[in-house]
């Protein structure tokens, strides 16, 4: 295999792989006003028992036990967010467990509401509003967040499933036709995803023997001493060429330079703002990974820059990109990269919040073409925050590099 110019062999990188370095971030996530937080909260959940337990058809008694749903949640909410910052077991877990799960039953209740006063708006617009319909639009609402959200616990609590997809490369060599990435992406180890599901996620991406390995950033949600034997089981991924890791935004709010050292311990590459040349079956596949976009806010020596990634990797040979967000897309094509690999956006995790996705990222999921530049954005192999999914599936991505026209 080739090496870079401006490469230095790490103890970490597979035998022939050229690697650049780069130095450990310096600054934590800045603090939140959390009283502003709290009082968003609190009207919000103020404006569902407003709208929707008063025409519910119900005695009163279910009508106070509802109220204290709603005023249980304004706490816990809150709680399951801060819950981190709590170190004594089993206390943090069961607030990120009750708090997380809060949240995802009170989001789509408010979204539904909302909506549901949408409609009463149009019916009296009409002059088409009766009791009859302000009484079963609040129980439809109820029906809805129920269906929703237990359909999305299972789908959040399963084993994400493979999804196959062909990238097609321009004047790809024909010894890399067939080259297989399998893409994991925002994991999300934390207090509800632990050492069980990785071992399955290892499982899975082992039975396809892949070529190589890509996690795309968001690996961890907390420290490395909480959860270094929950990710230990990456260690054991395998592939031809090994495994290869870019930051997302999740590992500078958990301490991004020992989170780096702690997955070069156990075995995986991490590349930042650097690159590696491959040798397959006699042709060179270039990959290369970013820091993730906002690394700068953290540590200015950190900013995300496809360009110094690629530096002093060979002309002529394909250029596959890990890069966390989708956003990094325009720098990757300008760098000249063939084929970006990002997750970030979950695919919005559950309705209805991938229709805002795309007021922060150009690409939401899928496969995805910027000049020559193709981008695949995985929905994501765990979840973030509530353990819910719906209508944005789980995955483990097999990336089939295949011959093809720009």
């Amino acid at each position: 295999m080739s090496q870079s110019s401006q490469a230095s062999q790490t103890s970490d990188a597979p035998p022939g792989a050229s690697h650049t370095h780069s130095k450990p971030s310096k600054r934590t996530l800045p603090a939140r006003p959390r009283w502003l937080m709290l009082a968003i909260i609190a009207l919000l959940h103020a404006y569902i028992g407003w709208r929707l337990l008063t025409p519910l058809p119900v005695a009163i008694g279910w009508k106070v036990l509802g109220g204290l749903w709603l005023a249980v949640s304004t706490v816990l909410i809150p709680l399951g967010l801060m819950s981190r910052a709590i170190q004594k077991e089993p206390l943090a877990t069961l607030l990120t467990w009750t708090g997380m799960t809060a949240i995802g039953v009170f989001s789509s209740l408010f979204v539904f509401t909302l909506l549901r006063d949408v409609v009463l708006g149009v019916a009296m617009a009409f002059s088409a509003l009766d009791a009859q319909l302000v009484t079963r639009s609040a129980v439809i609402v109820l029906i809805l967040t129920a269906v929703s959200t237990v359909l999305g616990f299972y789908n959040a609590r399963r084993l994400a499933r493979v999804v196959d997809v062909d990238v097609p490369i321009a004047n790809l060599p024909s010894e890399l036709k067939g080259f297989t990435i399998v893409q994991l992406s925002d994991i999300h180890v934390s207090s509800t995803i632990r050492r069980g599901y990785i071992e399955a996620i290892v499982e899975a991406s082992n039975a396809l023997k892949p070529d190589l390995v890509a996690i795309t950033g968001d690996l961890v949600d907390g420290g490395v001493p909480a959860l270094r034997d929950h990710i230990a089981p990456l260690g054991q991924l395998t592939s031809r060429h090994g495994t290869y890791v870019c930051t997302g935004n999740h590992e500078y709010y958990s301490g991004a330079p020992a989170w780096v050292a702690e997955l070069r311990r156990i075995g995986l590459t991490v590349l930042e703002n650097e690159h590696v040349v491959l040798d397959h079956e006699g042709a060179s596949l270039t990959v290369a990974g970013v820091t993730d976009f906002t690394a700068h806010q953290f540590d200015p020596e950190k900013r995300s820059d496809p360009q110094a990634a690629i530096d002093g990797a060979p002309d002529g040979v394909p250029r596959v990109l890990l890069a966390h967000q989708p956003r990094s897309a325009p720098a990757a094509q300008e760098a000249g990269f063939d084929l970006q690999l990002s997750g970030h956006t979950h695919g919005g995790q559950f309705w209805p919040w991938m229709y805002f996705v795309p007021l922060q990222q150009p690409f939401v999921h899928g496969l995805h073409r910027l000049d020559r530049l193709a981008i695949y954005v995985s929905r994501g192999t765990g979840y973030w925050g509530p353990p819910k999914r719906f209508g944005a599936p789980s995955e483990i991505t097999r990336i089939r590099l295949v011959p093809g026209k720009v």
